[in-house]
């Protein structure tokens, strides 16, 4: 699956300290390039990068969390096409955790948004969240 390209926004606002926003994204993904790009309200940082083993942080802390049914139900609603599009609770990452968010108003510092993009995206999350049951 090197075919995997993925995007990753993260707001950065005016009481956040944009290394620990950085640090949120680094705990979930490996190998990015990261652009601190300015926002109506703060920064917004972009992070980018390639192949399936990008998101292996992520693999390996949904199961040492325990939750990958949890995980793999809300990967699969955000699947549009070769699309898959998720929130992360910011926090959570940054403590090294996962946990889904909502899109908007759940999480007081805004959520981690991924957007992947790949030929099989069903496949991926496979990989990414198989179920347990």
């Amino acid at each position: 699956m090197s075919e995997v390209e993925v995007l990753v926004e993260a707001p950065v606002y005016p009481t956040e300290d944009p290394e620990k926003v950085k640090r949120a994204i680094e705990n979930v993904l490996f190998g990015a390039e990261y652009e601190l790009r300015p926002a109506e309200l703060g920064h917004v940082l972009v992070a980018r990068a390639r192949g399936r083993d990008a998101l292996s942080k992520l693999r390996i802390l949904i199961r040492m969390d325990r939750i990958s049914d949890a995980v793999r139900a809300a990967l699969l609603a955000g699947v549009e096409g070769d699309k898959l599009v998720f929130y992360l609770n910011k926090q959570a990452a940054y403590a090294r955790h996962v946990s889904t968010s909502e899109p908007h108003g759940e999480s007081p510092l805004g959520p981690i948004r991924f957007e992947v993009r790949c030929p099989d995206p069903r496949a991926l999350i496979d990989w990414l969240a198989p179920r347990t049951g």
